[in-house]
């Protein structure tokens, strides 16, 4: 059976969320300025995702791609696997030129769908922010 594209939308989902997760205890949140992401590739039992993450660091931007494999059927269902790869790095107003050091996926056609950064990594609340004070 040919792999299909998943009906779930850009950066929405469990398997996303999972990624988002996984993600938090990876790489300094607070440094990340964009998220995009391709469409879920469902092949057989499992889903096959893609985000393209660009995160600033002092005067350097790095590009990675994250990648998840999430089993959505059978008897391993809500498996999850992620990577995380550094696939570019450069000066902060390089992104364009970083971007395109990013592999590109085999159907050209779907390109990938850049995501509020909110949705993954929402600000904390007041009361979360409370919590974790000094004083």
């Amino acid at each position: 059976m040919p792999p299909s594209i998943s009906p779930i939308g850009p950066g929405v989902g469990p398997a996303w969320q999972l990624l988002a997760l996984a993600l938090r205890d990876q790489l300094p949140i607070e440094e990340i300025d964009g998220i995009w992401v391709f469409r879920p590739i469902r092949n057989d039992t499992r889903d096959w995702g893609t985000a393209i993450i660009s995160r600033v660091s002092g005067d350097r931007r790095r590009i990675y791609t994250a990648r998840f494999i999430h089993t959505v059927k059978g008897k391993k269902r809500g498996a999850f696997d992620w990577h995380l790869d550094e696939v570019g790095t450069g000066p902060v107003e390089a992104l364009e030129e970083l971007l395109a050091l990013v592999p590109v996926r085999a159907d050209e056609d779907d390109l990938p769908i850049a995501v509020n950064r909110n949705l993954w990594f929402p600000p904390l609340e007041e009361e979360e922010l409370a919590g974790t004070s000094l004083a």
